[in-house]
């Protein structure tokens, strides 16, 4: 299997990519210089190795981690959506809508007793009235949805844990990056 990796161009996750993985997850605004001491290399292998890990889709992008209670949006909500007939065009119908509303953060489509689990965050309990009844119970095959409110954030992050080793396939190459912002 190394060999066939090695032929290609592509090659295993080392420790050193998991080390840039989980360092760009805490700040993704690091000076590649400042990474490339904490890793032991110098700039250019450094640049390399993130551009690689970009373009084999390992880093999706880099955003900013905002304040949603700075913003004035405190409330979150959970919201399991559980619709009338699970056909193709009730679940492309769902997702249009779901794509159409910033205030829906996630939507997870689930195996289990409903069909879809949705993160949403608003202003306060008058909004998120409007937005169930009006959008998301509005929708045509919404049969029943039920609403969980969060009374304390006890952990929320956006960072995956890097396993030590990668799945099978997991592997990356030479192929056009991202750019860095």
């Amino acid at each position: 299997m190394r060999q066939k990796a090695a032929s290609t161009g592509f090659r295993a996750l080392d420790r050193i990519d998991r080390k840039l993985l989980v360092r760009l997850q805490q700040d993704g605004r690091v000076p590649v210089s400042q990474l490339a001491r904490e890793v032991n290399l110098t700039v250019t292998p450094t640049l390399e190795r993130i551009r690689r890990l970009e373009a084999a889709g390992f880093i999706n992008g880099y955003f900013a981690h905002l304040n949603a209670r700075r913003l004035g949006l405190g409330l979150l909500v959970y919201v399991e959506v559980t619709l009338d007939r699970t056909t193709p065009e009730a679940f492309e119908r769902f997702k249009e809508m779901v794509a159409a509303h910033d205030e829906i953060m996630e939507c997870h489509m689930v195996a289990g007793g409903f069909d879809y689990l949705l993160k949403v965050r608003v202003k306060d309990m008058e909004r998120y009235r409007t937005l169930l009844g009006e959008t998301i119970a509005g929708i045509r095959g919404v049969q029943q949805t039920h609403s969980y409110f969060v009374m304390e954030e006890v952990k929320s992050t956006h960072r995956i844990g890097i396993p030590e080793s990668g799945p099978p396939g997991a592997s990356i190459g030479a192929q056009r990056p991202l750019s860095r912002k």
